[in-house]
């Protein structure tokens, strides 16, 4: 809420905010995706306006503010934002210095380690299958819980979802969370004996003050020791661990007040100049045709692909390699025992999907991971554009961005008075977040999650009087229910997001077209924005690989702190990550890419 009423300039002069921003602003849902270097005080627009039309940084602030920012304040790197500033300011503060025996060099290297969306993905790989992990998770949900309004109907159903994962997650008997706040204040009052709404905010307001303690207070020290460790044996980061002890050996020193650098004036990148109208979905095609060719290309040179024959162990939490396991196709039973399709006697199905269906679902197997496209072929390998690709080729790529980016296409769908597309978006992103509880059993509390989440998908779109609202094939309903009733993965997952995506694919070209006419409003309010022309050249496509790598490390990063990505074990990537990152210069998205390029 304090993010959401603060003045957009004045949120830009903050880097680390910045350094979040633009990760949400790059999510490959949006229409237009600018970033911002604020070492420099720079926008680059993309698409680019006109070259000719002299572009206003103060109405570019309006449309973020208006059109951006509440999305953002919605979206779980807002939440991460967040605890990133607590854990911040504690750092600075005397009290970390007095607690944790930090000297001022300390608090410089381990700011430098924490600050920033890579910052806190680094923090929540460390304390991943620990306790550290269920606290933070914990002061995430709970963020989120106190932030909304019960007894506001549009908020009510995400409360209620959030109240039911904590009771099935971190509230109940023997969690990490309810052991450790027993430890401090005695045992947790029973939740049928709580009847006031401000006792139970109370309770979770005190609970989560504990819980960020100790994530202070024990959590940051570990991961501190692990920093400098891990940073010793990379190369690329002596030089850091050289100013590190430079500062050390000037022991107390701190930086004269008032000479501080100017805020650079803030302006935005001069056009290149782009043929034809400004269309951010003829962009997205054009930058998609890209990605998808030369990954079609790499992928050809790989070994064929090859179904085994029988079921082996699969390592927990390979989606890829669970989805092309023949066997998890698993079978369809005889009878349904789904309520809507009468119970024991209702539709008849072949004991085995036919062929053809089992093909389509491994070839949907293959193709569902949109986000981990091949990166770093070279510009030289990938094949000039031929087959045009339409927008339901990239429409779950730009999905899955919509989970972490505050769901700006459902708040499109409910004004424009669309109940049903809104409800089977919500199916799609229901399922988005089951595969990855389901598919990786090490993840914290997977198994409360994945039945938790289950039954939610079974009683809100898949029971009798939910159902006849789905225009969904039967067989794919049928194959969800028999699965998901029981925590089960399964590959009519894939083909459900895939018939939703051709529902919500005319949907999907409007809201990026009300977004294109929102944005020149703003930018250009004396434009035609139907025919508003932008002369020039066509994009390269070195621009386009580079877009496309950006949007897609911006949605990698996005996942793994939303969750529907599992997050990558500690490697020697953090650390060249850690040595290549500043705030002022690009931030986590251009360390992404200079580490990628």
């Amino acid at each position: 809420a304090s993010i959401a009423s603060t003045d957009m300039g004045l949120l830009l002069q903050d880097d680390v905010f910045v350094d979040f921003f633009n990760i949400f602003l790059n999510l490959p849902v949006f229409g237009q995706t600018p970033l911002y270097i604020s070492g420099t005080g720079r926008w680059c627009l993309w698409p680019e306006l006109p070259s000719h039309l002299d572009a206003s940084p103060a109405a570019l602030l309006a449309w973020l503010e208006k059109h951006r920012l509440p999305h953002f304040c919605k979206s779980s790197l807002c939440l991460h934002l967040v605890l990133c500033q607590k854990l911040l300011a504690f750092i600075r503060s005397g009290e970390a210095a007095e607690l944790l025996n930090l000297q001022s060099a300390d608090q410089w290297l381990l700011e430098r380690c924490i600050s920033g969306s890579q910052g806190m993905q680094h923090l929540c790989a460390f304390v991943q299958g620990t306790a550290g992990e269920e606290l933070i998770d914990f002061w995430l949900v709970t963020e989120r819980l106190l932030g909304l309004d019960e007894s506001d109907g549009s908020q009510r159903e995400l409360f209620l979802s959030l109240v039911h994962r904590l009771r099935a997650t971190h509230l109940r008997e023997g969690s990490s969370v309810v052991t450790f706040c027993t430890t401090l204040v005695g045992p947790l009052p029973k939740a049928r004996h709580i009847q006031s709404i401000s006792t139970r905010r109370e309770i979770l307001s005190k609970m989560q003050e504990q819980v960020l303690f100790m994530i202070q207070s024990y959590w940051l020290p570990k991961f501190f020791v692990h920093c400098k460790m891990g940073m010793e044996e990379e190369e690329s980061c002596w030089p850091l661990l050289q100013e590190y002890q430079d500062r050390l050996s000037q022991a107390g020193w701190q930086q004269p007040p008032g000479l501080s650098e100017p805020l650079p004036t803030m302006h935005i990148k001069r056009s290149q100049g782009v043929s034809g109208p400004y269309c951010s979905q003829k962009a997205k095609r054009e930058v998609w045709a890209l990605v998808k060719e030369g990954r079609d290309t790499q992928e050809l040179k790989m070994a064929p692909f090859r179904v085994k024959a029988e079921k082996q162990p699969e390592p927990a939490g390979s989606r890829e390699e669970l989805c092309l396991d023949k066997d998890a196709l698993g079978s369809i039973p005889q009878q349904s025992q789904h309520p809507a399709f009468g119970g024991r006697g209702g539709v008849t199905l072949p004991g085995k999907p036919q062929s053809s269906a089992e093909q389509d679902l491994e070839n949907l197997c293959k193709e569902k991971i949109l986000s981990d496209l091949l990166p770093s072929a070279s510009l030289a390998r990938l094949p000039s554009l031929k087959k045009p690709v339409k927008t339901l080729d990239f429409l779950p790529w730009a999905l899955s961005a919509e989970a972490c980016a505050g769901r700006p296409f459902r708040g499109f769908l409910q004004h424009q008075n669309r109940p049903m597309e809104t409800h089977l978006l919500d199916l799609w992103h229901d399922l988005e977040e089951f595969l990855p509880v389901v598919l990786d059993s090490n993840r914290e509390n997977s198994f409360f999650l994945r039945h938790l989440i289950g039954e939610k998908i079974c009683k809100t779109y898949l029971e009798e009087g939910s159902i006849e609202k789905l225009p969904l094939e039967t067989r794919t309903l049928v194959g969800l229910w028999n699965h998901l009733i029981c925590g089960e993965f399964s590959p009519w997952i894939f083909r459900a997001q895939k018939e939703i995506c051709k529902v919500l694919c005319g949907l999907y070209e409007e809201f990026l077209a009300a977004d294109d006419r929102t944005f020149l409003q703003f930018m250009a309010p004396g434009m035609d924005v139907p025919m508003a022309k932008v002369p020039g050249r066509a994009a390269g496509r070195l621009a386009h690989f580079h877009l496309s790598q950006r949007m897609n490390q911006s949605l990698q990063l996005s996942q793994a702190l939303h969750g529907t990505r599992s997050l990558e074990g500690v490697s020697s990537k953090h650390w060249q990550l850690l040595a290549a990152r500043d705030l002022q210069k690009g931030g986590s998205i251009q360390a992404e890419m200079e580490l990628l390029l």
